[in-house]
C-alpha cells in the first residue's frame, strides 16, 4: 500500500481538543461538519488549505486527552492519508486503527511543513521526495493492516465475524 501527499507539521502534545475543538461539541453528531474544523485550534488554516491525501505530521504524544473517537474520525473524514508521529496517546492510536485511520510511528524530525511524502506500508519506509531522504517507520502488525484495509474494526468484524482476525 503506497500513499502520497503533502506534510502538515504540528508539534508535541496535540490533544483531542486541538483535533476536534471542544468548543464545537454541539457538532459531535455531525462529523462531516466537525471535520471542516479539524485541527483548527492547532493551525487555524489547516482545514481550509489541506488537500485530500495529505499527511498530518507531529511530534510526541499525538492525540492525548479524552478517549472520544471523534478526533481520529474527523481526521479521516477530512481526507488525511495518515498521521505520522513520534508517539501517540494509546487510546488515540487504538481508536485510529479501529476506525480505519492509518497512524504511523516514526522519526518526524526530518520532515518539514510542505514536504512531499510517499509512504510504502509494505516496505516500512517513508520517502521524503522534497528532501530526497528515506525514513524508516515502525511496521504495523499484519492484523492491523487487514483492519485498516477493511475500513476499520467494525467493517473487519462484519466481513469475518466476531473476533476472527484473519
Amino acid at each position: 500500500m503506497i500513499k502520497k501527499g503533502k506534510a502538515w507539521k504540528f508539534g508535541d502534545d496535540i490533544s483531542t481538543d486541538h483535533i476536534a475543538p471542544g468548543r464545537l461539541f454541539h457538532l459531535r453528531t455531525n462529523l462531516p461538519e466537525l471535520a471542516k474544523h479539524v485541527l483548527e485550534d492547532a493551525d487555524p488554516e489547516f482545514a481550509s488549505k489541506m488537500s485530500i491525501g495529505d499527511f498530518v505530521v507531529a511530534g510526541n504524544n499525538f492525540g492525548l486527552g479524552s478517549s472520544r473517537e471523534h478526533a481520529p474520525q474527523v481526521i479521516k473524514i477530512a481526507g488525511v492519508n495518515a498521521v505520522l508521529a513520534k508517539s501517540f496517546a494509546r487510546i488515540f492510536f487504538r481508536n485510529a486503527i479501529n476506525i480505519g485511520l492509518l497512524a504511523i510511528t516514526c522519526d518526524t524530525d526530518r520532515i518539514n511543513q510542505g514536504d512531499e511524502l510517499e509512504l510504502d506500508l509494505l516496505k516500512g519506509v517513508i520517502q521524503n521526495k522534497t528532501q530526497g531522504t528515506e525514513i524508516e517507520m515502525t511496521p504495523l502488525p499484519d492484523v492491523m493492516i487487514k483492519i485498516l484495509n477493511d475500513g476499520g474494526l467494525a467493517k473487519h468484524v462484519e466481513k469475518y465475524g466476531d473476533f476472527q482476525l484473519v
